[in-house]
């Protein structure tokens, strides 16, 4: 059986078959099936990209403590774990070396993020910390107990509405970067917590994503380095999830 694309993705279908090796046309060997993705694979990548995340943001605060500007952690931060992203999306085979990297770079953003936040309103993080945390549970156990089920509709319902909240950022900020406009959701008003109570629906919903995306993948006896694309994948929406718990408490605690 000779395959020779090289996406994950795309070629996905042919992993269905019960063959033990795929080779290429040249008869270089592209996948052995003794040795592919599960799920407990993932699980264990998501963990330790975690704790690199973590181990990060409280390296942030120890840099920030010796008069780093944690502008600079956020903006370095996040450009780099975009770059990194958006390599992973192209060339998942990286994922291995780019999962690490774009944990350790988020960890630098969320420390800083964490500590601006924690200054402003004290307590402020736990809080944030224990929502994302529910949040995650409670979505693990719909989609474990198929409460939710990842249909073709459901995913392409929440695809459109993340990229339409991507666009949506996107196009704030370049406004109130070069004009005097204010987004709405930068104040407090119920339209501003409207917005981000929705925001974090729609994130909390890319979680079922990232489950589904990693249990199709060990079944489909995707490549072993896609336990670290999905991994990676899990983490994004964690920290996004995060970020929005942030934003939305900090408005619910403003006079």
């Amino acid at each position: 059986m000779n395959l020779k694309s090289k996406n994950p993705f795309l070629s996905s279908k042919s992993f269905a078959n019960g063959n033990t090796t795929v080779y290429n046309a040249d008869g270089s060997m592209v996948i052995d099936y003794n040795d592919t993705m599960t799920v407990n694979g993932a699980a264990n990548k998501s963990f330790l990209l975690l704790f690199l995340l973590i181990a990060s943001a409280v390296g942030s605060w120890a840099l920030m403590g010796r008069g780093v500007n944690p502008y600079t952690l956020i903006i370095g931060g996040a450009i780099a774990g975009l770059v990194a992203v958006l390599v992973a999306s192209f060339r998942p085979q990286l994922s291995p070396y780019l999962a690490p990297a774009y944990a350790i770079m988020e960890g630098l953003f969320i420390g800083a993020v964490t500590l601006i936040f924690e200054v402003m309103q004290p307590g402020i993080a736990v809080n944030a910390v224990l929502a994302t945390f529910v949040t995650f549970i409670v979505c693990f156990l719909l989609y474990r107990f198929r409460i939710v089920k990842v249909t073709e509709q459901f995913k392409s319902i929440v695809v459109a509405a993340t990229f339409a909240i991507a666009t949506y950022y996107l196009v704030s900020w370049l406004f109130s970067m070069f004009t005097s406009f204010e987004p709405v959701h930068y104040g407090s008003s119920l339209m501003s917590i409207g917005i981000s109570v929705f925001v974090i629906i729609i994130a909390a919903l890319n979680l079922f994503l990232d489950f589904n995306m990693i249990e199709e993948g060990a079944q489909k006896k995707l490549p072993k380095y896609m336990e670290w694309f999905g991994a990676m994948g899990l983490i994004i929406t964690l920290v996004w999830l995060y970020v929005e718990f942030l934003r939305l408490l900090s408005k619910l605690s403003r006079d």
